[in-house]
């Protein structure tokens, strides 16, 4: 078998997987047989061992799944008996060899086992025993709520959920209308979903709707259709659950909180009637779980004011979505909820561990098992590089990119990577795979495809998108200078400006508002602000030709979609070729997730011919993680919880600037030592200029490996170096250092005047002298890393050449994280702790004595108005030492009752280390307090806690008599 070349789709979609492939010790078999539904823990691995390609996996089998796969294929082969007469129709119907639109096998099992379970089971349980969902909080226990009978089904995005969801209905309705009296049928059929674009994807199970599924792929016989008028019907979002409380509502009579009766007759009257005995399909149903008791009161301790949110907000929807099924369930009862989903496991924030599959899961076809029947398209992931790596840079690009970040520059626990440095570590990536889109386009255009590729930038925050989104379409908001108000310029974009650069007639390149989407797509009924709407439309129609509202699709053009996080679920376009990942992949289930976005092939009439989508940063493995164990309880120390307290905002809230750099305040005439900046070198061995690709089937642990089925591809970025010119590279870099040289208002169109022709002669001398580019094309310093390298190196040489005396300098400031604050503490510890007075934040840790003494000084001196400890603050100055860069985190920030903002250090001995940070600290203080935008700054060291009284002192003294 030549494994290079192999078709990676080994099964006919249409009938039951007869093979799969399977990884031995890194090496691709195809196995006889159907996969075994389970999935993997794998235990994290230590630094020395994250590039081990033996790692210490394990496959959890899902017994129960597995067990009903074979009782429902032993029932299949042996003609479905013990069935009623309509059920029996139904069966036929849909597997009737003559059909025209044949359904897919994993649609016939799904709806089969849920058929089984019902009709077959209860006769012949034979030790089957599949948990029900039990509520276990106070407030529901206290109430005396039943368990739920759920049933999950797994389905890979792209396989048909919503046909199996009219399979079930349709069977339920018909044998209900058959026999009335039979409990184990619903007429009342209740469908919730996530949110309003699944809501309106789902009207098609209504048989009334011209476009019902029904009657579109043949669901049910001509004979019996008549009979599904007799239903009731309610589509809605989870977010109708949300409880009515009109106790703040100023009327003679408050009803106070909703009683469950009251609750069931809002949601459900009006289209179910008075119905009891109701059939749930809750639609991506992942979402719809009880979050566990949570140990640890504050869980997101360690997350980022978005990471929280999101937190929380996955939270609630559970929360409400789960107790909104158990009113319902206690007011008109639920017969039985038919969960759908492509991953039905715990979620980050569910207080379970991320990946563990949902109790009452009974059917399986994943998204490995639809690639194998070629139902989906296939990643195509990177699996070498002539980087000389083990591990592909493209492969885990968030990872790398953290590694190789300098501390100032770095994410962490409580803060996100400077978005800038993102861009500048991952540029080659997204020039790379923006190459292969611009031969994809080219593909299209020849074949008179109707709407263009589509690529997807998934980012981790909203700086990040932002960065990217402007880097890409060139589209900018700024403020106008004399208005003061924010207005849209149109530059010119960095990535094939000719494909995806924006202008006022014609947007190819998209970001997606998160926040202002979530709205949109919340909606229970009211009005929606025009602009979430508009946004939630153009989302929805990427890649459509057609849809229900007025003139062309509004995402028909669109080329590029810059989101946070991943798009919303629901979003189902076909045209997406390209997907970078931006952010970290914690569990092999958020990977599934994002990559699923846009795994919907484009042709669904010969499905034996693979389709591909080509990822980078989304690194598959295995399904899911395993975390390390941690200590019991009474094991643990007790922790303090240290965070800004918000009544204490106003009085003592704390900000500092962020800076990145400094530059001379130059007026006229400038110059530059070319000969002392360093040599800088241009090689593959930072950033691939060369990736491999190759398909991802399979479960596959470790390191990528080159051995698998399918086509392997080489990528390189020849499509880029064709689209830029050394010239333009030049002119960057001598805008950007003129823009940083421009630093006041007033000077800026002088400085385009006089520097800009000064500093692009400084810049091609670097060029020409400074880089070394070895056997790398030299367009490759049109690169963002290069660049922002180049233009530091460049700004830190620039002094003016016309100065008398000591020339000031100012500082640069971070673009999306200008401003640092007390506002952002939060955070756990085991340290010893002090209460504070005159802090924003609660608590001063006490690493030493010093601490302690030093708070203590600062809390009684009425000379003091607010301070803070520089602890998980992310307050930090750079600094160079011994020819190397690195940042210093100085011990308190102190404002003192006149203004003055006081960097405080409390040290004994002095080191020639701590010299090089004393001046660094300076020097900030100095460029801050030029600068002007955020008050008067001062530095100082003491040795001795006690010395502290008297340096305010000193400080006041001095400050009043300047």
């Amino acid at each position: 078998m030549n494994l290079a070349v192999d078709n990676p789709i080994l099964n006919n979609p249409y009938a039951e997987p007869l093979r799969y492939w399977l990884y031995q010790q890194g090496q691709p078999v195809v196995m006889d047989g159907r996969r075994p539904a389970g999935y993997y823990f794998k235990a994290r691995r230590t630094p020395k061992e994250q590039f081990s390609f033996l790692t210490d996996e394990q496959f959890v089998e899902l017994e129960e799944v597995n067990q009903i796969r074979k009782r429902v294929g032993d029932w299949r082969k042996a003609g479905y008996a013990g069935v009623t007469t309509v059920t029996r129709r139904l069966l036929e119907q849909w597997n009737n060899p003559e059909r025209e639109r044949k359904l897919f096998f994993c649609q016939r099992e799904a709806a089969e086992t849920i058929i089984w379970l019902t009709e077959i089971y209860p006769r012949e349980p034979r030790g089957l025993v599949i948990p029900a969902d039990e509520p276990h909080d106070a407030a529901s226990m206290a109430k005396g709520y039943k368990p739920l009978k759920r049933y999950g089904c797994k389905m890979a995005t792209g396989s048909g959920k919503t046909v199996v969801m009219g399979m079930i209905a349709a069977w339920s309705i018909l044998n209900k209308a058959a026999a009335p009296s039979d409990k184990r049928f619903s007429d009342a059929v209740l469908v919730v979903c996530p949110n309003l674009t699944v809501k309106e994807r789902l009207q098609v199970l209504l048989p009334s709707h011209k476009q019902n599924y029904y009657e579109t792929f043949n669901l049910v016989p001509q004979d019996l259709r008549e009979d599904l008028g007799k239903s009731k019907f309610l589509i809605t979002n989870w977010h109708a659950f949300a409880p009515e409380d009109d106790s703040r509502k100023r009327s003679v009579v408050q009803r106070g909180d909703e009683s469950d009766g009251a609750f069931a007759n809002r949601i459900l009257t009006q289209s179910l009637s008075s119905k009891q005995n109701i059939l749930v399909l809750n639609d991506e149903a992942h979402h719809a779980y009880r979050p566990a008791p949570i140990q640890d009161s504050e869980p997101e301790m360690n997350m980022v004011r978005e990471e929280r949110e999101a937190y929380k907000a996955e939270k609630e929807e559970a929360t409400i979505w789960v107790s909104g099924l158990d009113r319902i369930h206690a007011a008109r009862r639920i017969n039985l909820c038919v969960d759908m989903s492509a991953t039905p496991f715990y979620i980050q924030g569910s207080g379970y561990e991320p990946g563990l599959p949902l109790p009452w899961l009974v059917s399986d076809f994943g998204l490995v098992d639809a690639i194998e029947s070629g139902i989906v398209k296939i990643p195509r992931m990177p699996v070498d590089d002539n980087t000389g790596q083990p591990i592909p840079k493209y492969f885990n690009l968030w990872h790398a990119i953290n590694q190789s970040l300098p501390p100032a520059e770095r994410g962490g626990a409580k803060k996100k990577p400077k978005p800038e440095a993102v861009l500048r570590e991952a540029e080659g990536a997204l020039q790379q795979l923006a190459g292969e889109r611009k031969q994809t386009f080219e593909d299209f255009q020849q074949s008179n495809f109707p709407v263009p590729p589509a690529m997807i930038v998934v980012c981790d925050n909203t700086n990040l998108a932002q960065v990217f989104y402007e880097f890409i379409s060139g589209e900018k908001t700024v403020e106008d200078k004399q208005t003061k108000k924010k207005k849209t310029v149109f530059g010119t974009g960095r990535v094939f400006p000719e494909l995806l650069q924006n202008s006022e007639q014609l947007a190819p390149t998209f970001r997606i508002d998160s926040r202002l989407l979530a709205e949109a797509e919340s909606a229970t009924g009211e009005s929606k602000e025009d602009a979430a709407q508009a946004l939630r439309h153009k989302v929805n129609t990427v890649g459509k030709t057609e849809w229900d509202g007025d003139g062309d699709p509004p995402g028909q053009d669109v080329r590029c979609v810059v989101s946070v996080a991943m798009l919303t679920e629901g979003w189902d376009a076909q045209n997406v070729t390209q997907i970078l990942g931006l952010r970290a992949f914690e569990s092999q289930l958020l990977c599934e997730q994002v990559v699923g976005r846009g795994l919907r092939r484009i042709n669904y009439d010969d499905l034996s011919e693979p389709e591909y989508v080509d990822v980078y940063g989304i690194p598959f493995e295995v399904i899911p993680v395993k975390k390390r164990p941690v200590n019991a309880p009474s094991q643990m120390k007790e922790s303090t919880l240290v965070k800004a307290l918000p009544e204490r905002e106003d009085e003592f809230r704390i900000e500092f600037p962020r800076v990145e750099g400094f530059v001379f305040d130059v007026r006229e005439r400038i110059k530059a030592d070319v000969r002392r900046i360093p040599q800088m070198t241009v090689e593959p061995s930072v950033d691939p200029t060369e990736t491999i690709v190759r398909p991802q089937v399979g479960y596959q642990t470790g390191a990528p490996t080159m051995l698998g089925p399918g086509n392997v591809v080489r990528q390189t970025r020849q499509e880029f170096y064709e689209s830029v010119r050394l010239q333009e590279t030049e002119y960057a870099i001598a805008q950007r250092i003129t823009s940083a040289l421009a630093n006041k208002p007033e000077f800026e169109f002088r400085a385009r005047q006089l520097l800009f022709p000064q500093v692009l002669l400084i810049v091609r001398e670097v060029l020409n002298t400074r880089v070394k580019y070895g056997d790398c094309d030299h367009r490759e310093i049109g690169l963002e890393k290069y660049v922002q390298l180049i233009t530091e190196r460049i700004l830190g040489a620039v002094e003016p050449d016309d100065a008398q005396g000591e020339v000031p300098i100012l500082p640069r400031i971070e673009r999306f994280r200008a401003k640092g604050s007390t506002s952002q503490v939060l955070f756990r510890t085991v340290r010893p702790c002090k209460g504070t007075t005159k802090s924003h934040v609660s608590q001063v840790v006490l690493d030493s004595k010093w601490e302690g003494s030093t708070a203590f000084q600062l809390e009684k001196s009425l000379l003091v108005q607010a301070y803070v400890r520089n602890d998980y603050l992310d307050f930090v100055i750079p600094y160079e030492f011994m020819g190397l860069r690195h940042t210093y985190v100085p011990g308190y920030i102190v404002r003192l009752a006149n203004g003055l903002m006081l960097i405080l250090e409390v040290k004994g001995l002095e080191t020639e280390q701590d010299r090089a940070k004393y001046a660094a600290a300076k020097r900030w203080a100095k460029a801050v307090t030029y600068w002007g935008e955020m008050g008067r700054w001062e530095f100082r060291v003491v040795r001795d806690p006690a010395d502290t009284a008297a340096l305010l002192k000193e400080l006041h003294s001095s400050d009043r008599h300047a």
